[in-house]
């Protein structure tokens, strides 16, 4: 049964608005480990909420659209020739809006706190580097990290859905897979490896988090592009 390009668009959306929602939710929200935030979730609980949120949704929509919901993803797809341009257009639209739409209702719950809400350079859970943000890390340190961790998550979704993966399990391999990976890279940039989620949460934050994107966008389809290269080496070869 082919799947029409407008259900591809709306799984899309969701499931990137959602990937957002919970997870940069989780960063910005009850992330913390204040006075004022007594229940902080620390980094596991933010690496989980990112983790699951993919997991979910490649079991809700995986059957519709594939659950790429990050644009690397579907550039990965489409250089490992999974999927059509006209279909990778559509999709990355879809991401980035949906992206935009969870990173607006976490702004509006968070200025829904009574004693107020000041946004900083990195609000919404953005992304970013350097002076003022998480653990000070430069440049070099944050593009490698995002294009090293994209190339490990775009591989081991190459591969577990490839016909030598195991399908049914390929939704949890990829969701432990992101856990990993923040686990990793909270403390160094944030995590993006989605130029998606970095995209949201930067339009609504402006300032560093908006003139850092470039390393969002730019890292993670390079890291992409990289494990596409690598699995086609690697994947085995029918006789």
């Amino acid at each position: 049964m082919k799947i029409n390009s407008s259900a591809k668009f709306f799984a899309e959306l969701i499931g990137t608005f959602g990937l957002v929602l919970f997870g940069c939710g989780a960063a910005a929200i009850a992330g913390g480990d204040t006075l004022a935030n007594l229940h902080g979730l620390g980094l596991l609980g933010i690496a989980l909420a990112f983790g699951f949120s993919v997991v979910a949704f490649s079991y809700a929509i995986g059957g519709i659209s594939g659950c790429h919901i990050n644009p690397a993803v579907t550039v990965g797809v489409l250089l490992n020739k999974g999927i059509s341009l006209k279909d990778a257009m559509i999709y990355i639209a879809a991401q980035l809006l949906g992206a935009l739409l969870g990173a607006f209702v976490l702004q509006q719950v968070l200025q829904g706190q009574l004693a107020g809400f000041t946004p900083s350079e990195w609000s919404y859970g953005a992304n970013g580097w350097g002076e003022g943000y998480q653990n000070e890390y430069n440049t070099t340190a944050a593009f490698i990290t995002e294009t090293v961790l994209t190339f490990i998550f775009v591989f081991v979704i190459l591969a577990a859905t490839s016909k030598w993966g195991n399908s049914t399990m390929a939704g949890l391999a990829i969701g432990i897979t992101l856990v990993l990976i923040h686990l990793f890279a909270i403390p160094v940039t944030g995590t993006s490896v989605n130029p998606a989620r970095s995209f949201g949460p930067a339009l609504l934050a402006g300032g560093k988090a908006l003139s850092q994107l470039w390393l969002f966008c730019t890292a993670p389809i390079l890291g992409a592009a990289i494990a596409v290269g690598v699995w086609k080496a690697v994947q085995p070869r029918q006789n």
